[in-house]
């Protein structure tokens, strides 16, 4: 069985802002409305090291940096140069499965340009984007899509890991579970509290003891811990549908702050929609996942991005809040496929009686 190498590659939308207006090249920024109730985005290196982070309330990162600029997103700018890059992708391999705007997995496996090496060729891709776009970049090397993406954060804004085979069991083991994607905050507490910190703790547990604890993320959790992921790279799937959506650094409680936060995911919806233009809408959904990890979803038909739709269906939602704070908050689209097609088809020929 060939041994398959993948590599995570991604740019920052704060690099962006810096690389075009000089004048934020050495002060705290942040991308996101500039309303008092807004969410943020994204954020520049410097801001981070004031505690400032992506989905964090506004007005709780201004109390964390007094002197950060918070700059509107430009998902048309973001989006042109999301294209550069991947044209740029697409001299190494055709094999590129992108994760968002800023990110994408690329499979190298059958590559033969540097004698086949995924780390020559992470190297050359990131030379690339500096020098034809003058943007910093960094790439995780590694087995897997999981790794890969663990390796792509260790060295930001501008290096690269790689994980080899023969280093997957010492770099997992003591990996951090909050390290781990889909493993926030809170469900880091509630793993520590049950003694579990890293992927060393997780190894020695069992599936049917961690479904206790983080219900069906268990199987994945347990997978993960032993630097195990079998899914491949996809770059022609059929979309069934379309999802944005945001964990939030502080809980909120109120329709109009969830409101808030869906106008700051629109933008993201929008562009990724931009991707899928011969899919055809059939229908909108929300999502809220409440602070004790209960998640409740709403849905509608319908044919078109409609703000008045998402509004109304996080209306329903919050009915079924019951006085608990949300953590996350999500809008989604459904897309028709070439089943449900047929089915709508055959629906409209059944015979009348």
């Amino acid at each position: 069985m060939a041994l398959l190498t993948f590599f995570t590659l991604g740019f920052e939308f704060a690099a962006v802002e810096m690389r075009d207006n000089p004048a934020y090249k050495n002060i705290p920024i942040a991308i996101g409305g500039n309303s008092a109730r807004g969410v943020l985005c994204t954020c520049n290196y410097i801001a981070r090291e004031y505690g400032v982070r992506a989905a964090m309330p506004n007005h709780h990162a201004k109390k964390l940096c007094p002197e950060l600029l918070i700059v509107n997103a430009r998902m048309s700018v973001y989006k042109a140069v999301s294209e550069q890059i991947r044209d740029i992708f697409q001299r190494y391999t055709h094999l590129i499965e992108p994760l968002s705007l800023d990110e994408a997995y690329l499979d190298v496996t059958h590559t033969e340009l540097f004698s086949g090496s995924a780390t020559l060729i992470a190297e050359q891709i990131r030379a690339d984007i500096f020098h034809e776009l003058n943007l910093t970049a960094s790439a995780g090397v590694a087995p897997n899509k999981f790794l890969a993406k663990i390796a792509s954060d260790e060295n930001k804004p501008n290096g690269q890991c790689v994980i080899p085979p023969e280093k997957i069991d010492d770099f997992v083991a003591d990996l951090p579970l909050k390290k781990i994607p889909g493993v926030g905050p809170k469900t880091a507490l509630r793993l520590a509290e049950h003694g579990f910190e890293t992927c060393r703790d997780i190894r020695n547990s069992s599936i049917v003891y961690l479904q206790n604890i983080v219900g069906k993320q268990a199987i994945s959790l347990y997978h993960r811990s032993f630097g195990k992921d079998e899914r491949l790279v996809e770059p022609e799937r059929e979309r069934k549908s379309l999802a944005v959506e945001v964990t939030l650094s502080q809980d909120i409680m109120t329709i109009g702050q969830v409101q808030e936060v869906m106008e700051s995911l629109l933008d993201k919806l929008k562009y990724r929609l931009s991707k899928c233009e011969d899919k055809l809408i059939v229908k909108q959904g929300v999502k809220l996942k409440f602070s004790d990890f209960n998640q409740t979803t709403v849905e509608q038909r319908s044919d078109e991005v409609d703000v008045e739709v998402f509004s109304r269906l996080f209306q329903r939602a919050m009915l079924r809040a019951n006085n608990r704070a949300i953590r996350l908050v999500g809008i989604t689209l459904g897309f028709s496929t070439k089943n449900s097609l047929e089915s709508e088809c055959q629906q409209l020929i059944l015979p009348i009686h």
